[in-house]
């Protein structure tokens, strides 16, 4: 892809969205599980409706190839937790892809170039498969003396295309408001996400590009 060897240093509930480029390491508990689908039980979304924050709520995308990296975001377009007794019991995000954008670019050509590329079919089909779905199915306490004190794991849904995931998360409770925090990857290909993987392409070169899509997040919800 011409546009990234240009270019050097990247967004649901979550959506998707969430690596276009070369792998980076991360700790165990950084790594999300992508698996195939499960039928995993809905959680319960039991108990008091919190809507998402849209103005305190940011979704970062990033990634790698061999000779570079680029970022930057992807806005949620709704959501919403579901808290009981002081206990999260669920929750489901829409994401919107078609606001996919690139920060690492200064230049408004190069940077228009990557963002249109990023919204084709090489990668996220924007235009076919506009919103991307998070929707948490269970959430367990977790304690491994890191900063992130729950597992969740959910179906995330990209390009029309469901997969369950598995992620430690940051979750901090104030009475009727939540805010977390997440930081994971996920295997693109997965969700058909295919364009210069070297599962799929030989002899690529410095134009492989990562499997491992990097997802950060920071929501706020409270009840309205």
């Amino acid at each position: 892809m011409k546009t990234l060897k240009k270019l050097s240093s990247v967004t649901v509930i979550f959506v998707t969205l969430i690596s276009l480029f070369y792998g980076c390491s991360k700790s165990t508990s950084d790594k999300t599980n992508n698996t195939e689908n499960k039928n995993l039980k809905t959680a319960s979304n039991k108990g008091e409706k919190l809507n998402l924050v849209l103005s305190e709520s940011k979704l970062e995308w990033s990634g790698k190839k061999v000779t570079g990296q680029h970022n930057g975001t992807i806005d949620f377009k709704n959501g919403d937790l579901y808290l009981d007794n002081g206990k999260l019991t669920g929750g489901n995000f829409d994401i919107d892809f078609t606001t996919i954008k690139v920060r690492d670019l200064e230049d408004p050509e190069l940077n228009a170039k990557l963002t249109g590329h990023l919204k084709s079919n090489d990668f996220f089909s924007a235009q076919s498969f506009p919103i991307g779905k998070f929707e948490i199915k269970s959430l367990a306490p977790l304690s491994n003396g890191t900063e992130n004190n729950y597992t969740v794991s959910g179906s995330l849904t990209i390009k029309g295309i469901t997969k369950e995931i598995t992620f430690p998360a940051k979750v901090m409770i104030n009475g009727n408001s939540v805010i977390a925090s997440a930081d994971f990857n996920i295997d693109r290909t997965l969700w058909d996400i295919k364009f210069r993987s070297g599962k799929f392409f030989e002899n690529l070169g410095d134009n492989l590009i990562s499997d491992d899509f990097n997802i950060k997040f920071n929501i706020s919800a409270k009840q309205i």
